[in-house]
């Protein structure tokens, strides 16, 4: 693999707003899930009508993750306690904060190589 490869396929999250993302130079609308080597549409708009059914591509990535950063959008609202202990019995802690927020973190995780995931309400 040639020198610096590895850094170029992460999803870096370039911005936000307008109601979409820009990742890793491509602007992607709506709401989404981000892992460090790819992204995909995430259709929640309201993170307090979030359902476990919401949270199944991150479940069936849960070795892959240690760390969920959930993004809610302007605010940061308490998450259901059953779905924190849903992603918990796969070994998965959350982090609840606003989109802007989780974002910054995504991004500075990633380059420490960490085990994360973002799932990200469009602002």
């Amino acid at each position: 693999m040639p020198v610096g490869s590895e850094q170029r396929a992460r999803k870096v999250i370039n911005g936000y707003g307008d109601g979409g993302f820009r990742i890793a130079g491509e602007r992607v609308e709506g709401s989404i899930i981000v892992f460090p080597e790819r992204f995909m549409p995430w259709p929640v708009a309201d993170a307090g009508r979030l359902q476990a059914d919401d949270l199944q591509p991150l479940i069936e990535a849960a070795g892959q993750i240690d760390i969920l950063l959930l993004g809610c959008g302007a605010g940061a609202p308490a998450v259901d306690p059953a779905l924190r202990g849903l992603l918990r019995e796969h070994g998965i802690l959350v982090d609840v904060m606003d989109t802007g927020a989780a974002c910054r973190t995504f991004n500075i995780l990633l380059t420490e190589s960490r085990a994360i995931a973002a799932a990200l309400i469009a602002v």
